[in-house]
């Protein structure tokens, strides 16, 4: 017969891989997306930014985004700021 102690052992270790495999893996893979998302960024893509501002990139920096919102309004953001693809909006 097994120990209460191992018991318990074992059911905080199926926790654990629980945790594992249901809440750090898939945020682990999502941060790793966002990561080449931003770096495949190029002049021309349609984005939108965390605060729901739609643009098209005009420029690119090491840090930040130029993005032309309409004819006459241009706004630089910073480059973490940029959440997904235009197009990848609308189908979701």
């Amino acid at each position: 017969m097994e120990s209460p102690n191992m018991m318990n052992l074992l059911f905080l270790g199926g926790i654990v891989v629980v945790f594992y495999f249901f809440f750090i893996r898939p945020q682990a893979k999502k941060q790793k997306e966002q990561s080449n998302f931003l770096g495949d960024l190029k002049k021309g893509d349609r984005i939108v930014t965390t605060a729901g501002i739609i643009g098209t990139i005009t420029k690119l920096d090491e840090t930040t985004v130029t993005i032309k919102i309409s004819e006459k309004a241009v706004m630089d953001v910073l480059k973490s700021a940029v959440s997904k693809e235009y197009t990848d909006q609308l189908s979701s």
